[in-house]
């Protein structure tokens, strides 16, 4: 299926780094996987921090996580940019880890690991023998508590950032076009700012920026160590409390709610760049899932919104595809939809398309939006619902596959302050949408006044200069 719409690809949090993929063992027969599998446990450390075990027995390896409830949102005007910073800086040494020893040692444990930092959180991940967990606690616990570098590491990895940001996102069209995007989409919201920073802060950080975030934000009451496979719950809660729970407590700072300004009328970018095709993005506001539970009007909006995205784009031949892409009315090479509901910040809800030779992008704007107006007038029917319920459930059994999934979801749901069993909640919650609520959404929520329109105006190269390869994700972190 093109767009298998797990619940883990639900979450809409844009990162700075795209996360290696783990090795996925086998599917078990589903008797086995029950009995292997049983179901995930928190607890809170002596000083705040918070642990969460998820058993699993298949196979002999483990996943650990440490995930700060800290990312660019958390940044101010002037040092964008600072959490990825720390990421990198996070791998450049404590007093017992050398600078690059960290890597080199989890290798010599026949693990890997990589780090990654979006709008709303910074995680760091390894995968291990399940046996050596606690080496890599003892590793972790070190960096989270004590990292400290010589400036001329931060130099050095300054510039590795600054490179970052021109491969990703100065060198490819659709990436420049996002970061304006949401740097006229949102006022207040520190979603406005990119999160790989802004060249000119970039240039202008000094190395004590960096040390104030790691001082402010990498506090016990602010992170969780998430722990799964192969283990013993109470074993783990031992350790985490040997290598975590001395940490010193300190309080977590304040947040302030920098609510996002109601828009006023439509809102429309244009980004001039060397590119084949040209690109429209459609990114309307959106309500924020707060509750997994559906307690308020907005939640209820929320999960219809993810629906309807589902029904626009979610299996091959949904209805975009067939309006845009096939037939004699054809306006578009791809089109696609995604509703970001989930996060610390506001919600959105985007169209995107690429217009077809010989259509200009207002062509497929207009198609874009000509398609939420149809089910705003005529509604959905249930046997499209159904079709992309039945692969959320068939998703969700692929996802206990894989540890890394498993720890993935656990931590992302923590950052939320949702409770262990989200993940069936969110299920339960989606399946219940009804094709009313759906057609209601698609009269509610895409209206001018809720609309900021992005347009990628291809530009030719300069002689002689390569075309940049399409962004289909940015790399991987490698330390």
């Amino acid at each position: 299926m093109k767009h298998l719409t797990s619940l883990l690809a639900l979450w809409a949090c844009l990162s700075a780094a795209a996360i290696a993929q783990p090795v996925r063992a086998p599917l078990p027969a589903a008797s086995s996987a029950a009995q292997a599998t049983a179901g995930p446990q928190q607890f809170q450390l002596s000083n705040g921090m918070q642990l969460i075990v998820q058993p699993d027995r298949r196979a002999p390896t483990a996943v650990h996580m440490v995930w700060v409830r800290t990312g660019a949102m958390d940044e101010v005007d002037g040092t964008s940019g600072v959490a990825h910073v720390l990421e990198h800086m996070m791998f450049k040494g404590t007093a017992a880890v050398p600078p690059g020893d960290f890597s080199r040692r989890v290798a010599a444990l026949g693990g890997s690991e990589n780090a990654f930092t979006s709008q709303d959180y910074t995680g760091f991940f390894q995968q291990i023998p399940a046996g050596r967990l606690e080496d890599v606690m003892r590793l972790e616990s070190d960096r989270f508590a004590n990292n400290q570098w010589p400036d001329a590491e931060f130099k050095k990895e300054i510039e590795v950032v600054k490179e970052e940001r021109r491969m990703r996102t100065e060198d490819q069209p659709r990436a420049l076009l996002w970061e304006q995007l949401n740097a006229a989409a949102f006022v207040a919201s520190p979603y406005r700012r990119p999160i790989v920073g802004w060249m000119s802060d970039l240039d202008a950080m000094v190395p004590d920026d960096v040390r104030q975030f790691h001082r402010q934000w990498y506090v016990p009451g602010n992170a969780v160590v998430v722990v799964a496979g192969d283990v013993d719950v109470q074993q783990v809660r031992a350790l985490a409390e040997k290598y975590y729970g001395g940490i010193p407590a300190r309080a977590v700072p304040a947040r302030k709610p920098r609510t996002e300004p109601a828009q006023r009328g439509l809102r429309r970018i244009e980004v001039k760049a060397p590119a084949e095709q040209a690109y429209v993005a459609l990114a309307f506001r959106a309500p924020r899932l707060a509750s997994v539970d559906a307690a308020s009007d907005e939640d209820r909006d929320a999960l219809a919104l993810v629906v309807l995205s589902a029904v626009l784009s979610g299996y091959d031949g949904a209805r975009l595809e067939r309006a845009l892409t096939q037939g004699p009315q054809r306006v578009a090479d791809s089109a696609d939809s995604s509703a970001s509901v989930m996060g610390r910040g506001p919600g959105q809800f985007v169209l995107t398309a690429v217009p077809a030779q010989g259509k200009t992008p207002r062509q497929v704007e207009d198609a874009l939006r000509a398609e939420l107006a149809r089910i705003a007038r005529e509604g959905v029917n249930g046997a499209e619902l159904e079709r992309v319920k039945t692969q959320w459930i068939a998703a969700k059994v692929y996802e206990r596959d894989s540890l890394f999934r498993q720890a993935m979801l656990l931590a992302q749901h923590w950052v939320q302050g949702w409770p262990l069993d989200a993940e069936e909640r969110l299920l339960a919650q989606l399946r219940a949408v009804t094709p009313q609520q759906v057609q209601a959404v698609a009269q509610r929520w895409f209206g001018d006044d809720q609309l900021t329109v992005a347009t990628l105006l291809p530009q030719p190269l300069p002689p002689g200069a390569q075309r940049p390869a399409a962004a289909q994700g940015a790399a991987p972190h490698r330390h």
